[in-house]
């Protein structure tokens, strides 16, 4: 097993922290989190997101072998996302930030008012 260092500055393990602290790939693993789902599931379970970024972080998921996309043969076709075996490693850590930020969001706001009233 190769050891990473993220503080160093040309590790690679950067790229991946990249990657997986993005809001967008956060929401699409957690929406993928019960099962398999449509596109147009997902841009409806994942509020505010539009067609190309939707695309483009699932595409990037795939390439970083994350999501798996599988066209359906059905009228109209469609296309079906699920998360590996990897991605699926990923869902502990991301409910937690995701739970972390849902709980903490209001402290975190009322921070925000007094850094700007002090100011």
């Amino acid at each position: 097993m190769v050891a990473y260092d993220v503080f160093l500055s040309d590790c690679p393990a950067r790229t991946t922290l990249d990657l997986v602290s993005d809001t967008w790939s956060l929401m699409a693993v957690v929406a993928l989190a019960d099962g398999p789902a449509r596109y147009s599931e997902l841009r409806e379970r994942i509020g505010g997101v539009s067609k190309k970024m939707l695309t483009q972080t699932l595409r990037r998921l795939e390439a970083n072998g994350l999501v798996e996309r599988r066209v359906l043969r059905t009228a109209p076709p469609g296309t079906e996302y699920r998360l590996t075996a990897l991605g699926g490693t990923l869902l502990a850590p991301v409910r937690a930030l995701t739970e972390w930020a849902e709980v903490h969001t209001g402290e975190l706001l009322d921070a925000q008012d007094r850094f700007v009233g002090a100011g």
